[in-house]
């Protein structure tokens, strides 16, 4: 039964809960917070309002189990045998480096890495057990729940009203995976509310007796929340009605990655600099987890330097490793004046409101996490203003830690004041460790007229077009969400029943409306009504596939058959800026599908950015299709082989060089060849012809909106192979059109190739005598060289096994006398450059489309890069190039080389006079540009899509 309101700041550094009674049994005021029994040494149990967002990941014997015991029994942890919590695991990994996990939730935002795969800590040793973020981040709410349900045992953390807050810029995709992590920790029913939300929620409800009097004069309130691993924005409108405040949230900001880390991140690399080795030499850059503890030094430096009563300095002191523990130790004093400066100055510079955020990167980099390129939070703020109208915030709300710091908070207010031409009001919060936890409660309390709410409902009508309009003049709608809706209710659309198609692609069109036609009167909901699409705003389509029952795609089933399963809807507008429509099944209302459109998108018509070129693309789609369908089709006509292999020159004549087709086209034809798949049996041209358009229509496997769903479609074909096994340009189309789609493959699938790859290699070198059983499609030495360093998934002790029979081949070669004739087993390359060209591949820093925590061991890559400093350079350039993928800058010391080593590398490549965007790509973290990038990869990726460094 559900006794309290609970809210919890799941933070970057720290998690805090607050509580109060539910209605009825409290009031506004019986806010308190709720303190966590937790180690803070051991032995040492005390219940403290922060938990430290951190796990320690001991090694076997290192610690005592008696000395961990907790008040409450432990539940089992995945990953290590002792995992220790609480502000203990902070003091142990400031100790001992690569133990400790921390900053999970900037990890859960981090589209580039796996974020269910076990990667933290990042770049610790192979013997130190791994979490994903979304189990750390389970851990801390599976900590906070073991926590209560012991202080609260008639009232389980489970049963009570829930609200989760998470950044106002957390992606759709960040917002499900800490709803997973929910989910993990036994915390299914919650509810998820923005962080600016949350603290000026907390705001309110501290002033409600006297809000008006707060707010007086106020038109606009930028709250601004700068947490240990973001920076969130939110502007909030005041109206004023009757002379009451009415309070609207009408701007949230983009997802920036930028906060207190960051901040002890520049002064670690500060303090790093000063920090000498033996004998007066400079000393080593520091290892990831030496840099990590580090930070976590300076992060106290920082907070007592910044302090009302703040010393004149401070000593940040990192200790030795193993037996030189103290011995080894080193110290450097930081000044009250220079981190003032170098804080104050770097991330809040003075600049003018016009001021543009910087796309080159800073000095300030990190380790692992995409931190913004612009450390300027000024800058970020000027363009989030200028984004909402000319009218600048009068009132200023800050919240994070970093704020306890005066000299920040004058800055801040003294910039926005510049930029107004007169003060700013600053709006005073008595406690930003725990005023998003505060608010969150508030939040709840609102929800029920117990305190100041955020209101006014929807500010638009919105309407999903209905698939029944073909051939009519206008298209029709229904108004799913009237102008008005409030937040966090359910609209069931009793009176109305759909068919909803399930098993194949399917588009969604909403539009919204800010006002009503004239002469109509407001749109109510379930009404249905004819779309004028000059007057709505368009958003942008969600494009998906919905499978009939739940958990279908994730079995590794055949996706089901079309169909069509009658429905009806629900919706609701939550507070994180999502508008959710459930489909709910008629004849099992247990059955939903949810479908999450986010609202803070800008319309697609402004999103839409086609070309005429696009434009004149689409309207020839017709006539290229009808050629597709000419050669793989079901009609009877007869084609020569003339004709099918001739289909791409045809297309090209119709949509120009293929090397020029847009993402759009590329899917429009693959689709359009999916279709018509059963005709590529028809004869070995056939057969050629469609995989290489298939594969070159799909590369590289990701990048559009339905390419899971294609990419699973296409991988049923691989078990049945092909057809016209026997011709050898078949098979080398087979495998091209696999490494050409590698990027949408997953693990398991990427390890089934794998298998055939190391087959074909195997029996291209010693032969198939005596082999029985099914064997792969057959692929020659260069399609599986290309094939195998395009598997980017395949775990790093495979990486590293290939890379090593690939130089044991180059060092093989090199031992041979030159030969005028090509060396059987090379296959079209000639030399040795396909060779080298896949281990640059295999060992590079950077994946294309695989997670940084697999690339191959920085240890290794080194190793390989020595072996190709031995090779001349001017002779074989491709040795040049290998050595720059290996030697890449990323900016995260778990992966990038030694400095010596680069610098040997950058030498070389200046002897040659090599690319000058090769020795950059070795110097500093760069995009690549267009001609690296083709060689890189094999070809060109299609226009539109980038490949960010």
């Amino acid at each position: 039964m559900s006794h309290y309101i609970v809210g919890i700041d799941l933070g970057t550094t720290h998690t805090v809960v607050a509580y109060a009674l539910l209605a009825g049994q409290g009031g506004p005021d019986a806010i308190r917070l709720f303190d966590i029994e937790q180690l803070v040494a051991p032995g040492e149990v005390a219940a403290q309002p922060l938990l430290p967002s951190v796990r320690y990941h001991a090694a076997p014997g290192e610690l005592d189990a008696g000395a961990l015991q907790l008040p409450w029994p432990a539940e089992p942890e995945s990953g290590p045998a002792t995992v220790v919590f609480g502000e203990l695991a902070r003091k142990l990994g400031a100790q001992v480096p690569g133990r400790l996990v921390a900053s999970a939730k900037s990890w859960l935002s981090h589209a580039a890495v796996d974020r269910l795969a076990p990667i933290l800590p990042w770049g610790a040793p192979d013997d130190v057990a791994k979490v994903s973020p979304v189990e750390a981040s389970a851990s801390y709410l599976r900590y906070v729940r073991q926590a209560w349900n012991w202080r609260f045992p008639a009232s389980p953390l489970e049963q009570q009203e829930l609200v989760l807050t998470v950044p106002a810029s957390f992606d759709e995709g960040a917002r499900a995976l800490t709803l997973s992590a929910a989910r993990l920790a036994g915390l299914p029913r919650l509810r998820l509310l923005e962080e600016p939300q949350a603290v000026f929620y907390d705001w309110l409800l501290r002033h409600r007796h006297q809000l008006a009097e707060a707010l007086a004069q106020t038109r606009r309130v930028l709250v601004c929340d700068v947490g240990g691993g973001t920076t969130d924005l939110s502007l909030i409108e005041v109206e004023w009605a009757g002379g009451q405040p009415q309070l609207t949230r009408i701007g949230v900001g983009n997802h920036l990655m930028l906060g207190g880390d960051n901040m002890d991140l520049a002064l670690a690399h500060a303090v790093e600099s000063r920090m000498g080795g033996t004998g007066g030499a400079p000393a080593a850059p520091l290892s990831a987890s030496r840099l990590a503890q580090l930070m976590d030094r300076c992060r106290a430096a920082k907070e007592l330097l910044l302090a009302a009563d703040a010393p004149e300095q401070a000593p940040v002191t990192l200790l030795g490793g193993g037996a030189r523990l103290i011995g080894g130790s080193r110290s450097v004093m930081l000044a009250r004046e220079e981190v003032e400066q170098l804080i104050v100055d770097g991330f809040f510079p003075q600049v003018d409101a016009s001021a543009q955020v910087r796309q080159a990167r800073s000095g300030i980099v990190a380790f692992g996490l995409p931190y913004a390129r612009d450390a300027a939070i000024t800058r970020h703020i000027a363009e989030f203003l200028r984004q909402h109208g000319p009218q600048l915030p009068d009132a200023l709300l800050l919240n994070g830690g970093v704020f306890r710091a005066d000299a920040l908070v004058r800055r801040l207010a003294q910039t926005l004041g510049d930029w107004r031409g007169e003060p700013l009001r600053l709006l005073h919060n008595d406690n930003p460790d725990v005023a998003v936890a505060r608010g969150a409660v508030a939040y709840a309390l609102s929800q029920k007229g117990q305190a100041p709410r955020i209101g006014g409902g929807s500010a638009r009508s919105y309407f999903l077009r209905l698939d029944d309009s073909r051939g009519s003049a206008k298209a029709r709608g229904i108004c799913i969400l009237p102008r008005g809706s409030e937040t966090g209710q359910e609209l069931l659309l009793k009176d109305r029943s759909f068919a909803l198609r399930v098993g194949q692609p399917v588009r969604f069109q909403l539009f919204s409306a800010v006002a009503d036609e004239a002469d109509q009167a407001p749109s109510r909901l379930g009404e249905l009504v004819t779309l004028n699409e000059d007057a709505l705003v368009r958003l942008p389509p969600l494009v998906m596939v919905l499978q009939a029952a739940p958990g279908a795609a994730a079995s590794g089933q055949p996706a089901p058959r079309r169909q069509d399963i009658p429905v009806q809807l629900a919706t609701s507008l939550t507070e994180v800026g999502t508008l959710e429509l459930h489909c709910v099944s008629l004849p099992d209302a247990g059955q939903r599908w949810l479908l999450a459109f986010d609202l803070r998108q800008q319309d697609a018509d402004a999103a839409d950015g086609r070309t005429p070129e696009d434009r004149r693309l689409a309207a020839r789609m017709g006539e290229a299709i009808s050629q597709i369908d000419r050669i793989f089709g079901t009609s009877k006509q007869q084609v020569s082989p003339r004709d099918v292999t001739q289909l791409r020159a045809q297309l090209e004549r119709l949509l120009g060089d293929r090397a020029q087709w847009p993402t759009p086209v590329l899917r429009q034809l693959f689709d359009a060849l999916w279709q018509r798949a059963r005709g590529r049996r028809r004869s070995a041209e056939h057969e050629r012809v469609w995989f290489n358009l298939a594969g070159y229509g799909l590369r590289p496997g990701f990048g559009d909106a339905l390419d899971a769903w294609r990419v699973q479609q296409l991988w049923t074909l691989f078990a049945p192979g092909v057809q016209h096994v026997n011709d050898k340009q078949v098979g080398a189309e087979w495998w091209t059109l696999w490494r050409r789609v590698a990027g949408g493959l997953d693990a398991a699938q990427q390890l089934r190739l794998l298998d055939d790859f190391a087959f074909n290699l195997q029996i291209n070198e010693e032969g198939a005598d005596g082999f029985e059983g099914t064997k792969p499609v057959k692929g020659s030495h260069g399609d599986m060289l290309r094939l195998g360093a395009s598997l980017e998934r395949i775990p790093a002790a495979y990486k590293t096994e290939i890379g090593e029979w690939l130089l044991g081949r180059l060092q093989k070669s090199a031992a041979q006398p030159p030969s005028p004739r090509q060396r059987p087993g090379h296959d079209g390359s000639g030399d040795d450059s396909l060779y080298l060209w896949a281990l640059g591949r295999i060992g590079a820093r950077q994946p294309f489309h695989g997670s940084p925590h697999d690339v191959v061991p920085p240890e290794t890559a080194a190793a390989w890069v020595d072996s190709l400093l031995a090779l001349d350079w001017k002779r074989i350039e491709a040795a040049a190039f290998a050595a720059v993928n290996l030697a890449r800058v990323t900016d995260d010391r778990t992966r990038d080389l030694p400095l010596a080593l680069r610098e040997q590398v950058m030498a070389r490549l200046r002897a040659i006079h090599a690319p000058s965007a090769w020795l950059v790509m070795v110097e500093k973290k760069v995009e690549l540009d267009e001609a690296t990038e083709r060689r890189m990869l094999g070809e060109s990726l299609p226009p539109g899509l980038k490949l960010m460094a």
